[in-house]
């Protein structure tokens, strides 16, 4: 073995347990199926290198719709779902999807709209009262229509507001099938109205004519809440670092950081865990 060949042998000898090392620490990543607006808002990128700082354990982030997400994590393609619609969530532990849903913290919604506000929504006090003014000027509104938790919300106030979603010959009604971002774009190039979650509507850049035309109606608070997937349903969920992401963000080192996020000098999110 000449002199050249012994060199790189001893390298590598000498350079294995560092990268079988690096290799390992580069599989330390659990998968968090979540909301997009937990993404459109930045809070994850404000919270979750934090966190990865602290533990050494990297979040990848799935962000889509609420309904999705779910769907993600049923099929045990996360150990994680971080999303906002309660009953889908409680339903998810109770079909043994989930191991124990918890509060994380809330927001709201509004409804934004046009300035000059051709349905008169921002003298109303109620959503499904705002909603009911839309419907009866035939403004323009456009829905989500993705299965997001803001969707479900919409459609929420919809049934409060008609006993129904507005049927196939509402023209006025459109469905975006798409994000909350992509839907706002297209609220403001229409000059129509949407239901967006305040975080969301404080980060996004394109408000163009839209403003906040109805908001703080109790029935628009937006609740958000974490489950680990059931590792019994799905073998391979890393279940401890699941435990550890999770117990972190239910800790007072977590809450506080998620209060003192701010948008435009705004707090979007509010801490209410119980532990």
């Amino acid at each position: 073995m000449n002199q050249i060949s012994k060199t790189i042998l001893i390298a590598s000898i000498l350079l294995s347990p560092i990268l079988s090392f690096t290799a390992k620490a580069a599989e330390r990543f659990i998968v968090v199926a979540s909301t997009t607006s937990t993404v459109n808002s930045g809070l994850f990128d404000f919270l979750l290198p934090k966190f990865t700082q602290k533990s050494g354990l990297e979040i990848r982030v799935v962000g889509v719709g609420t309904g999705q997400a779910l769907r993600v994590a049923r099929r045990g393609d996360a150990d994680v779902l971080f999303v906002h619609h309660k009953k889908s969530e409680m339903t998810f532990v109770k079909d043994g999807f989930g191991v124990k849903r918890s509060d994380v913290m809330f927001n709201d919604f509004v409804i934004v709209g046009p300035s000059d506000d051709p349905a008169h929504v921002g003298g109303i006090k109620t959503a499904a009262a705002g909603y009911k003014a839309i419907a009866t000027k035939k403004s323009i509104f456009v829905s989500r229509g993705d299965d997001s938790g803001t969707h479900k919300k919409s459609l929420e106030i919809w049934h409060s507001a008609l006993s129904a979603k507005p049927g196939a010959n509402a023209r006025w009604y459109r469905e975006a099938g798409s994000g909350m971002g992509a839907t706002l774009n297209i609220t403001s190039s229409m000059q129509a109205y949407t239901l967006t979650d305040r975080a969301t509507w404080e980060n996004f850049k394109n408000k163009g004519d839209l403003k906040i035309l109805l908001e703080r109606d109790p029935a628009l608070q937006n609740q958000y809440g974490i489950i680990k997937v059931n590792p019994a349903r799905h073998s391979h969920v890393k279940s401890k670092e699941a435990d550890m992401f999770i117990t972190w963000l239910l800790s007072a080192e977590a809450q506080t950081l998620i209060n003192a996020y701010r948008i435009n000098g705004k707090q979007v999110f509010f801490a209410n865990a119980r532990n």
